[in-house]
């Protein structure tokens, strides 16, 4: 993956499994809210990414107003279409953790293990070590083996497991935490 300073990434894929592709990555706008719930609301419905229920519009709208210099909210493209977003947030608003940010990523289901979450990835922590935060935390199902490889091939390491952490469907699941420190002075 090469990344040019427009902000354009050329991505390909080895083995000749796709052909070569351009994804533009660019701060989200407010216009954008409606894809990114349509991507996120895809994570929920495939019970991969997140505990949490379908959004409206107007919940992701309230989201994205809380977002600013140091919790950016960024987007991918590919041929003019969102394929995929990520976000850092506020982990507690706790003044103790205004540097420490929580990781999001979303992909929209067809666009998948094709390189665009590497690309979402490396922009958002380039935009943090930019911010200069100290460190970027997540959570993820132990059970998504794509993510957690996704996350370790950039950084982050396994903190520990919440068990029965979440309720959905019926069931207490557990979740994975993961960190990365990205400022010059951590550990």
């Amino acid at each position: 993956m090469a990344k040019n300073a427009s902000g354009t990434a050329t991505v390909s894929r080895p083995g000749g499994r796709d052909a070569a592709y351009a994804l533009t990555i660019r701060s989200a706008t407010v216009t954008d809210v409606p894809v990114i719930t349509e991507i996120f609301n895809q994570g929920v419905e495939d019970k991969i990414a997140t505990f949490d229920a379908a959004h409206t519009v107007t919940q992701r709208q309230a989201w994205f107003a809380t977002h600013g210099t140091t919790e950016p909210v960024i987007v991918t493209e590919s041929s003019g279409q969102v394929v995929g977003w990520a976000s850092l947030s506020q982990f507690s608003q706790r003044s103790c953790f205004d540097l420490v940010k929580e990781l999001s990523i979303y992909v929209r289901r067809e666009w998948r293990n094709k390189g665009v979450g590497d690309v979402l990835m490396a922009d958002l922590l380039q935009r943090g070590a930019e911010a200069r935060l100290h460190k970027v935390i997540l959570f993820v199902f132990p059970s998504n083996l794509r993510g957690i490889a996704l996350y370790k091939k950039n950084g982050f390491t396994k903190v520990g497991i919440f068990r029965n952490h979440g309720f959905r469907d019926g069931e207490w699941l557990d979740s994975m935490a993961m960190e990365r420190i990205i400022d010059s002075n951590g550990r």
